[in-house]
């Protein structure tokens, strides 16, 4: 039995909540960060914000989009939990360090900015 189109599914439902209710409380954390950066520039704190989310959106599905693509054969139940879990500690792993990037940047850039 081919498992693929099972883990498929398991993996885009995880994967898509995860990715939803980060991007949501990334959101709503940086609105506060990035207006404690720029304090009179709350209008372009917004846009900031909104774009980093936008952003975030578009590189982690499009990322989780072309793991689908090296996927081999599930042939197992077992081989199906070691894909998943490898697959989401990856995408797990590379938005935390992706978060710690933006931030790193953000400030740093916002700082030079003000100086």
């Amino acid at each position: 039995m081919n498992y693929n189109i099972l883990g498929y599914s398991i993996f885009i439902s995880i994967i898509v909540f995860i990715i939803v209710v980060v991007g949501k409380i990334c959101y709503r954390n940086g609105n506060i960060f990035v207006a404690a950066l720029i304090p009179d520039h709350l209008e372009l704190c917004q846009q900031i914000n909104q774009s980093l989310l936008v952003s975030y959106y578009l590189v982690n599905i499009g990322y989780c989009a072309m793991t689908l693509i090296g996927w081999e054969t599930i042939t197992s139940p077992l081989q199906l939990l070691e894909v998943l879990a490898l697959k989401l500690a990856i995408i797990i792993c590379i938005l935390s360090v992706l978060h710690y990037i933006n931030i790193f940047l953000l400030t740093n850039t916002i700082h030079k900015l003000i100086k």
